[in-house]
């Protein structure tokens, strides 16, 4: 309750700082309104558009909060200026912690099982920047009783097919040392057969590694859980006929990182693309329909998420609290100007943004085909496309002195009232 109370005076004496700057003739509350609202607007600019205008905008981005900066030095306030920032950033930091302590703790159950006897490890050596190799992965795992079989060529290696072979050879566990799409094919055929899978976070991002409490750092440690682990039962995300284990995403995301340039320049592509997808001159027409409400027309942006994400993540590049609710976290961004640009700071109440719970995702298009983005790989899929859920049907093993990853919370004006008045925060939804 304490940090909410550090939270809501250090919010006022942020207020009183500008109060203070304002009286000696200077507005500075209405100056740092302004500089605010010209940063906002200019980012949405620069975002939406190119040429001429995106210029102007970066100027207008920058010169904002510089003008502000230098008439604070002009009329001798930027010693108030720096209090309220300061004063506003352990705010947001103590805010954030209280209604994250006030919220209860969200972990998956597990139970014991047996360790595996026959293991069967698919590992990929250029995945994460050659991390099989830097952890001596291989090695450590064949010590520990694992057959391990490498995706190197020559050709592209069909992984389901080769998790299909270990389960031939009698494996009674698969695991995966790559990124998360690949993770997500073998995840596929272990709850097919009903057997245990393991996670190596030998990926870029290994988002999923990371909801199931792994350390990203050290990949090796997952295979603690060969001699010395839980299981936990997880849902699976499913779309047409593929698995996905984080999320599914569409419009402007999908449409960037099926670009052939994506992959080399990453900054670039999603500038050069964005101003044409952001006002609806690229891409198809979105029809999104979720469950039984009424259908969502012409999403810019949408993701589809086994199991929601926290909220305020909208890219789907935060965490999940739970794997195991048996529902779709569904997220719609509709942004058509500066103003809707500008709200989506509010995160979860957001005009612009809907946020759903589902069994079932129905997205169609005004073309044949669109392109998805499926745990991080980009793919072009005909309409419509179904997104479901599979409740509890991934066994997961892991270490047993696994960290959980620590939550996070939205900085929310109305849970820190509750907190602090020693009321509980409003529950968490998708």
């Amino acid at each position: 309750m304490w940090l909410a109370w550090l939270a809501i005076l250090s919010a006022l004496a942020a207020v009183a700082a500008l109060v203070i700057g304002s009286r000696s003739g200077f507005g500075l509350i209405f100056a740092v309104l302004i500089a605010l609202v010209a940063v906002l607007a200019g980012t949405w600019w620069y975002l939406s558009h190119a040429g001429l205008v995106r210029l102007l905008a970066a100027v207008v981005v920058i010169a904002a909060p510089t003008a502000l900066i230098v008439a604070c030095i002009v009329r001798n306030r930027l010693g108030e200026l720096a209090a309220a920032v300061a004063l506003a950033a352990l705010s947001l930091s103590a805010g954030r912690a209280a209604i994250v302590s006030a919220r209860p703790p969200t972990r998956m159950p597990e139970r014991s099982t047996p360790p595996p006897r026959r293991p069967f490890l698919i590992m990929n050596p250029r995945s994460g920047g050659g991390k099989v190799g830097k952890f001596d992965l291989v090695a450590r795992a064949t010590a520990l009783g694992a057959h391990v079989e490498l995706l190197e060529g020559p050709g592209i290696v069909d992984v389901a097919e080769l998790a299909r072979q270990g389960m031939a050879g009698g494996a009674d566990l698969l695991g995966v040392a790559g990124g998360d799409g690949t993770q997500a094919l073998v995840a596929g055929i272990a709850a097919e057969n009903d057997i245990p899978f393991l996670v190596i976070s030998a990926g870029t991002r290994n988002h999923f590694a990371m909801d199931l409490g792994l350390d990203r750092e050290k990949p090796d440690a997952g295979l603690e859980a060969l001699t010395d682990g839980l299981e936990l039962c997880l849902d699976l995300g499913r779309i047409n006929d593929r698995t996905f284990v984080n999320n599914a995403s569409f419009g402007v995301y999908a449409e960037v990182v099926q670009s052939p340039a994506y992959r080399d320049d990453k900054r670039g592509t999603t500038l050069r693309m964005l101003p044409d997808l952001l006002n609806g001159r690229r891409g198809p027409r979105l029809v999104v329909r979720v469950d039984d409400l009424p259908p969502i027309e012409a999403p810019q942006a949408l993701l589809v998420s086994n199991n929601p994400y926290e909220a305020g993540d909208l890219a789907g590049l935060g965490r999940r609290a739970r794997i195991d609710a048996g529902s779709l976290g569904v997220i719609a961004v509709m942004v058509d100007s500066a103003a809707d640009a500008v709200e989506l700071l509010r995160g979860r109440k957001a005009s612009g943004v809907r946020r759903l719970l589902a069994h079932e995702v129905v997205v169609d298009a005004d073309v044949d085909e669109i392109p998805v983005g499926v745990d991080g790989e980009a793919l072009m899929l005909q309409t419509p496309v179904r997104c479901t859920i599979r409740p509890r049907v991934l066994r997961v093993r892991v270490p047993r002195n696994r960290v959980q990853a620590p939550a996070t919370a939205q900085y929310d004006v109305g849970d820190l009232l509750r907190v602090a008045l020693n009321r509980p925060p409003a529950a968490q939804s998708g």
